[in-house]
């Protein structure tokens, strides 16, 4: 599609977008705002980015240092109808700072890390200890990788872009948000914790969201036989990420943690398929003031209730038949590592979650 249309492609630090311009632009003019010297030609002269002799897209990397340089873009693109990659690591300055945000004229795509069919050797507890981040997965130090990369996140991304004068507090709150992955949000127990007010509580959750590093997952509220829960779940974008900040060091199918990273790991999934194959569904959950829970549904898609079990019972599917009777869904799924696909006599599909992610990624579910 970069053929025909400019783009925005956002996404954390270390989930490969370099690595992508290389393999598949190998011959693209590249502008890295990480470079000084090209952020100072740039700052000093953004006309420059139209001056390159080479076909093709004009590559901007970390687009958010320069945000003016947009103004640029818009004026290549409709004057001289050239077509940009605009990569970035954080979208804050890009939409809260007034930026020219290209009216339509520029698509919108995010990289994540790595999903399980991007990885040859892919083995469900190692990804489940070290997540998806390519440098993480792939490395003999991957413990040290996750050390330094929520270090630099921490100062770069915060810091360097003053996006919090108290980085103490907002440290502590990304601990807490880490042991509170998935889990619905209360901002007045979180203001408690973290010792700050829930405006400030409120926009730690902002920045978090903004560069990328998490993600909400809003209430489903449409049943009418059981009231629901209004409160939003929020996950961080990366498992290993979240075992790092939680001083999880390994992640066992016999281990606690391991209903809830499984969990974690089958919501990442869904969300790359859907913004890859830009499928645009929204992504929720549903919970009863009655204490009935379906992990995540798709609006007139499917209910999907999520289980780090070897064998489902009737007490792992009370959720699920709980929001089957309100007939919202054409599809009723319970995920698990169970072996074999098979139905309930009352019409749940109970999946491997291989299978499940087959079918996901080869458009036969969603």
């Amino acid at each position: 599609m970069l053929q025909k249309k400019s783009f925005f492609l956002f996404g954390p630090r270390a989930t490969g977008k370099s690595t992508l311009i290389k393999t598949q632009l190998p011959g693209a003019q590249v502008f890295d705002l990480l470079d000084r010297a090209t952020f100072r030609r740039l700052l000093a002269d953004p006309s420059i980015i139209g001056q390159s002799p080479k076909p093709g897209p004009i590559v901007i990397d970390e687009i958010q240092k320069i945000p003016s340089l947009l103004d640029e873009v818009h004026r290549q693109i409709e004057s001289k109808k050239k077509i940009f990659l605009l990569t970035g690591s954080s979208a804050r300055k890009l939409r809260h700072g007034g930026a020219n945000l290209l009216a339509g004229r520029a698509w919108t795509a995010e990289l994540m890390p790595l999903t399980r069919g991007e990885i040859d050797d892919f083995d469900l507890v190692t990804y489940l200890t070290k997540g998806g981040l390519p440098v993480v997965y792939q490395s003999p130090d991957w413990h040290e990788e996750l050390e330094a990369y929520i270090g630099n996140y921490l100062q770069e991304e915060v810091m360097a872009e003053s996006l919090t004068r108290n980085i103490e507090a907002f440290s502590e709150f990304l601990t807490i948000a880490a042991k509170s992955n998935g889990e619905e949000v209360n901002l007045q127990n979180f203001a408690s914790d973290c010792g700050v007010s829930q405006n400030t509580v409120k926009n730690y959750f902002q920045i978090l969201t903004d560069t990328l590093i998490g993600f909400p997952v809003t209430a489903y509220r449409k049943t009418t036989r059981r009231k629901a829960i209004t409160r939003q779940k929020y996950y961080l974008f990366d498992v290993g990420v979240r075992n790092r900040l939680c001083d999880i060091d390994s992640v066992s199918t016999k281990s606690d943690s391991f209903g809830r990273t499984f969990e974690h790991f089958i919501i990442m999934e869904v969300r790359a398929f859907n913004s890859y194959f830009r499928r645009n569904f929204r992504l929720q959950y549903w919970r009863s003031t009655s204490q009935f829970e379906v992990d995540l549904v798709i609006e007139k898609k499917v209910a999907i209730e999520i289980k780090g079990v070897h064998q489902v019972g009737d007490k792992h599917l009370k959720g699920i038949r709980a929001l089957k009777e309100e007939g919202k869904f054409p599809a009723y799924v319970v995920v698990s590592c169970e072996p074999e696909i098979r139905k309930t006599e009352d019409g749940i599909l109970l999946l491997p979650w291989e299978k499940f992610l087959e079918q996901m990624w080869t458009g036969q579910l969603l």
